[in-house]
């Protein structure tokens, strides 16, 4: 079978679409499933093959010294409290430019007599043949090799002990309302608009158009000085729930209407001539129908809900109990930038509901796309 240019062309595009898409949000996964000194050391496609890095510590300092057989002995483990963690020592060397020159098991002397023998295991042994007196201790440059490590401690630190779990329960609290609310209003609105002999209708449908063009930011001074005035809605959740609706009202009206409007006129003329009013039309017709419309405006709003920054810090505020899970996350990046591992997790955990809600409903999504296209008027 032969493929047109066109249409290779189109799946090759959509493949580099898929990839572009995946690959990053897999590593993010994979990242967040890391040991955080690997994270810090090796990149995420490294994560199934063992990872060899060099470090640096020091032995204990002089006070730990002991005499045997005429020698001052210092004994540790270049692991004990290093933040390089644990894994195989394979090298160590006694100058940063040489961190490979021995190999472990073997032992190491200095110009002056002392010796530095290091294990596999990171235990070593430093002696010297006068009493030790640098009270820092030798500084120790090494080679390790760490096998695949994956945990879920990264998981567990942000979800109890960052504010992401609280701020998770609160973006739920904020996005689930915020998308049902507007849903209910709109396909009430849509039907009245595509079907009811409403005078001015003409009018309400081009207000609704020329609303979808307006930026939010214009109304939010004029609607947080209302909010203020009201003295119940300002930095509470009933507040920010009725933002989002207003915010997304136009966009779904628009888009639930021309949904309904192109219904068979026959089947709202049938159930007319059986009697039914238009509650009865609009719940037992127009809303099974409207289903792939509706999960359509449903994933829309969800996703800019739950990605939302803008609106929450301005109706919510940032008050700890009522974060939500942007603003966390952005407190983070400044707070624990270099914490690579809580970053990650933090990521997924913002992304996962977006993802499961998309997966859930794509194919109602892609159908209420479509529809307008193909079924008749």
């Amino acid at each position: 079978m032969r493929l047109e240019p066109s249409r290779f062309a189109l799946h090759f595009a959509v493949l580099v679409i898929v990839a572009l898409w995946t690959f990053p949000t897999a590593g993010l996964l994979v990242s967040s499933l890391r040991d955080k000194n690997l994270i810090a050391t090796s990149g995420w496609w490294t994560a199934l093959t063992t990872t060899v890095r060099s470090a640096q510590t020091r032995t204990k300092d002089a006070a730990a010294q002991v005499e045997q057989d005429s020698k001052f002995v210092i004994t540790g483990n270049l692991f004990d409290g290093s933040e390089t963690g644990s894994g195989t020592v394979t090298a160590f060397g006694t100058k940063v430019a040489r961190p490979d020159e021995f190999a472990a098991g073997t032992t190491a002397a200095y110009d002056d007599g002392r010796t530095l023998t290091v294990n596999s295991d990171g235990a070593y042994t430093y002696a010297s043949p006068v009493k030790i007196e640098d009270g820092r201790g030798q500084r120790v440059f090494y080679m390790t090799s760490v096998p695949p490590r994956f945990t879920t401690e990264n998981y567990s630190n942000v979800l109890f002990s960052q504010g992401i779990g609280r701020s998770f329960v609160n973006s739920l609290t904020v996005t689930i309302p915020a998308t049902i609310i507007p849903i209910l209003i709109a396909a009430f609105a849509a039907y009245a608009l595509a079907w009811m002999k409403i005078p001015g209708r003409g009018f309400m449908i081009s207000v609704v158009v020329g609303l979808l063009v307006v930026p939010l930011q214009m109304s939010l001074i004029p609607l947080l000085k209302l909010y203020n005035a009201s003295g119940f809605l300002s930095k509470t959740y009933l507040g920010i729930w009725l933002a989002h609706t207003g915010f997304g009202l136009p966009f779904a009206i628009y888009l639930l209407r021309s949904y309904i409007a192109g219904l068979p006129r026959d089947l709202i003329e049938s159930a007319q001539v059986d009697g039914a009013n238009d509650f009865k039309i609009f719940r037992r017709i127009i809303l099974p129908l409207s289903f792939p419309a509706l999960a359509s405006f449903a994933i829309f709003q969800f996703l800019w809900v739950w990605n939302d920054l803008l609106v929450a810090i301005v109706f919510l505020g940032t008050e700890p109990d009522k974060t939500v899970l942007t603003y966390q996350l952005n407190s983070l990046l400044g707070s624990r930038g270099g914490n690579w591992e809580i970053l990650t997790a933090s990521a997924f955990i913002t992304i996962i509901v977006p993802l499961l809600v998309f997966f859930s409903l794509q194919r109602y999504f892609v159908r209420g796309l479509l529809a307008g296209s193909v079924k008749g008027g």
